[in-house]
């Protein structure tokens, strides 16, 4: 018989993105904290990322959510965030499925009404407020990673475009953002495959401009991320409302609006002096998902070095769970046997 690996999965979306949720089956992981456990994935064990997204169990708009016991006592679990592209240290629709996935599976007692609880992220702790009503959670609302205004409508050339002007913003990773109706979109699912290829020739073209800093984490790769603007409706007093686009890898634009794109957003509309505190963004996607950011306050960090006004912000969305999952790996299966799971995946 084959040997074989097995992991469980709940199987998780929110916006339309599906994250599955390790729950079961994975070794205990080195290191002190979440984000040292994430660099060991990320460094020793990838395979586990490429075992659930690649051929033949996943693809590349899916993402991983592994679940690990937490090392900061004030949360109540921890995840690693895995994505095509490797391994976010936040993100918004896969903390809102994960915080739905603890709650489902019992890691965290569900009760009627408003709870309050936290998780750890391996950009730190995540506070989750999550409305549950009739023993269904119906929203979840969680920290966006401060965040800022790196470059503000700067130019690039791009060959099958011509000058394209854009800002870039980080919210847990780099964002490139675009007005949509500049570039001709109007921001609807016939325009996906061009919007994906629109934005990898943008992202091309200004990585091989500059790198990205972020002014304390430093080096975090390259620029990943571009998210596209519509126009901004206001709906009533203090709740605007966007279609919106991200692009997360060649050929993949998010079925959510994301959580880091929305909070990207709410750093632009700071800059451009166009929000206050309390004010709140819906964004809409291609397929009509909404996710809502609402902008608490802005902080000025490192004043004393030119600083930075970053912005501290909530994400509010709904994930649903859609299957109860065992992945079975069996070594001598061609399309997994070049992946090294021992170690990493318990045997079955």
């Amino acid at each position: 018989m084959s040997r074989q690996h097995a992991l469980t999965l709940l199987d998780t979306h929110a916006g339309g993105d599906v994250s599955r949720i390790v729950t079961g089956g994975v070794a205990p992981l080195p290191g002190a904290t979440v984000r040292a456990q994430m660099e060991y994935l990320r460094d020793h064990a990838d395979d586990l990322r490429r075992l659930l997204l690649e051929e033949p169990n996943g693809i590349p708009e899916m993402s991983v959510d592994l679940l690990v016991p937490a090392t900061d006592p004030r949360a109540a679990a921890g995840y690693i965030i895995m994505e095509v592209m490797g391994y976010p240290i936040y993100s918004g629709s896969n903390t809102l499925c994960t915080a739905t996935a603890v709650l489902e599976t019992g890691l965290v007692e569900k009760r009627e009404g408003t709870q309050r609880f936290m998780l750890e992220a391996p950009a730190g702790l995540v506070e989750i407020t999550a409305q549950v009503t009739d023993g269904v959670v119906e929203s979840v609302t969680c920290e966006g990673l401060p965040s800022y205004i790196d470059t503000y409508r700067a130019t690039v050339h791009v060959p099958i475009l011509g000058d394209v002007t854009y800002s870039v913003a980080y919210s847990g990773g780099f964002y490139a953002l675009v007005d949509a109706a500049e570039l001709g979109f109007e921001l609807v699912a016939a325009e996906e495959r061009q919007l994906a290829e629109t934005a990898h020739a943008i992202v091309e073209a200004i990585r091989s401009r500059m790198p990205f800093q972020h002014y304390s984490l430093g080096d975090v790769g390259p620029l990943p991320f571009l998210h596209f603007m519509g126009p901004v409706e206001e709906v009533e007093p203090g709740f605007c409302r966007s279609r919106s686009a991200t692009y997360v890898h060649p050929g993949v634009i998010c079925r959510s609006t994301t959580g880091t794109g929305t909070s990207a957003r709410l750093a632009l509309m700071n800059y451009e002096n166009r929000i206050s505190p309390g004010d709140r963004l819906e964004t809409i996607s291609l397929r009509n998902t909404r996710f809502i950011g609402e902008f608490t306050k802005c902080e000025r960090i490192g004043a004393q070095v030119g600083g930075v006004d970053v912005v501290k912000n909530t994400i509010t969305g709904r994930a649903f769970v859609i299957a109860h999952a065992e992945i079975v790996a069996n070594s001598d299966d061609p399309m997994v046997a070049h992946l090294r799971l021992d170690g990493t995946v318990n045997p079955r």
